[in-house]
């Protein structure tokens, strides 16, 4: 299968899982077991979009600047400072990092 045809594919997938979102009783959706997981499934799904686009590169596993810079930020973020303080001092930890050589 060429690259296409399995983004096709997988489209036509999402789709169809949508579709058949619409089928489902209000009365599942209403209860709080389900409210929940749908909560705590886009969490899981974000959290791990930022982990593959922070530590890697391509196909491999990679430790640079990047990664502390997200744990500065998770960090700020529990003692809940404010988001722009929160991103410019991830910023700045990369960028003090790459300075230092530590991490290109």
């Amino acid at each position: 299968m060429t690259v296409w045809q399995i983004i096709l594919l997988a489209s036509i997938a999402v789709l169809a899982l949508k579709l058949l979102g619409y089928l489902v009783p209000p009365s599942v959706l209403e209860k709080p077991a389900a409210a929940r997981t749908a909560q705590l499934t886009t969490v899981a799904l974000l959290s791990a979009l930022i982990v593959v686009q922070t530590a890697s590169v391509g196909q491999a596993l990679v430790v640079d600047a990047r990664l502390p810079a997200i744990a500065v930020a998770a960090a700020l973020l529990a003692v809940r400072a404010p988001f722009i303080l929160v991103i410019l001092a991830a910023a700045l930890t990369a960028a003090a990092l790459r300075a230092l050589g530590w991490a290109a």
